[in-house]
């Protein structure tokens, strides 16, 4: 239903598929609980530059007219298609999602989860680059270390070596247990507003520089590539709008459900070239007193993942080091950060640069 409505609308504007660089949908799709844009992009054939569920009941349509516009005026995409369906004859559309990609593609051959998708990514990074397992156990460790100095940590006080990484069980080759996101509960919240209203509040603001999003795939077989992932373009978008560049970042507060992640996120990210990850990694500080501090909290590795929240835990991160307010694990004088966020498999990618003032 979804895909009759958007191709209407589209023909309706003698547009094609490839004009769209947003999306806007409702949140009764199906397949999944989240990712949902994702799904949605996949079975259309579309890759956008920003995606969103709108979930205001019956106020769904013209709510997403105004947020369209808002993304276009803010310079995140150019042409939005926005949609709605729902199938109610039951008999003649059936209520499991048997004819997805994943259920067709990837379950039927034990393909199935979080742990064993990126370990097929790290599976793939080490096979072209010669990343070792000995290097990415050295995210959990150094994150570890920086975690020591936040008391809200999940394994505050909990210091791990790299023998430790590669001792604990194997979860899915060639992935560790002490390598995989730590599932906590917990919240996090931020506030948003202008700066001319911030300027009358009571806590020094942090200023939104740059953003880029982009959404390539749901399923892991419909991946472009497994090496290299959408993050390379949000990243990019978001530098432009920001007037830098990676060698200008002061704070890295990047995704880190697995430490592949960490890996491919500082190549997309031009802080190292691409498969050259792994030995940046043996060399990297990590730190507070390093050149470029990573994921100062401890990041979900060691903090924890409370769900969605987990990823929200980098961007007040990033706010309270830009403050000057991350009291124990301060950074000197930070100006710049870069947060990213990452959903399903390197699949719906989020950037955006953070600065201390609006310069």
């Amino acid at each position: 239903m979804i895909a009759r409505a958007a191709k209407g609308a589209l023909v309706d504007a003698g547009l094609t598929p490839q004009d769209v660089d947003g999306l806007m949908i409702g949140p009764q799709v199906g397949e999944t609980p989240q990712h949902a844009p994702a799904a949605v992009s996949e079975y259309l054939g579309l890759q956008p530059d920003f995606a969103d569920i709108v979930d205001l009941g019956g106020a769904s349509g013209p709510g997403m007219l105004w947020r369209a516009a808002a993304a276009i005026s803010a310079g995140m995409c150019s042409t939005v298609l926005c949609v709605l369906g729902n199938a109610r004859d039951l008999e003649r559309v059936p209520r499991s999602p048997n004819r997805n990609p994943i259920r067709e593609f990837d379950v039927p051959y034990g393909a199935s989860g979080a742990n064993q998708a990126y370990a097929m990514v790290a599976q793939a990074h080490m096979a072209e680059f010669g990343t070792t397992s000995e290097q990415l156990a050295q995210v959990p460790v150094k994150q570890r270390r920086n975690a020591m100095l936040n008391p809200n940590a999940v394994f505050h006080g909990k210091e791990i070596t790299v023998d430790d990484v590669l001792k604990s069980p194997m979860v899915m080759s060639p992935l560790h247990l002490l390598e995989v996101v730590m599932p906590c509960g917990g919240g996090a919240a931020v506030v948003v507003t202008s700066p001319e209203r911030a300027a009358d509040l009571r806590r020094k603001p942090v200023y939104l520089l740059g953003a880029g999003e982009k959404v390539t795939h749901r399923a892991l077989s419909q991946a472009p590539g497994l090496t290299t992932s959408p993050l390379s373009q949000a990243v990019g978008r978001a530098y432009r709008m920001a007037s830098v560049s990676a060698s200008d970042l002061d704070l890295l507060s990047i995704y880190d459900c697995y430490s592949i992640v960490v890996a491919e996120t500082l190549e997309d990210a031009g802080v190292c070239a691409k498969g050259e990850a792994g030995p940046w990694l043996e060399e990297a500080d990590f730190s507070i007193s390093s050149t470029l501090p990573i994921n100062p909290h401890g990041g979900q590795l060691s903090t924890g993942q409370a769900d969605l929240a987990g990823g929200m835990g980098h961007l007040v991160e990033a706010v309270l080091q830009l403050r000057g307010d991350a009291e124990g694990r301060q950074i000197q004088d930070p100006e710049l950060a870069l947060v990213t966020g990452n959903g399903a498999t390197l699949s719906e990618e989020v950037a955006l640069v953070l600065g201390s003032s609006r310069a």
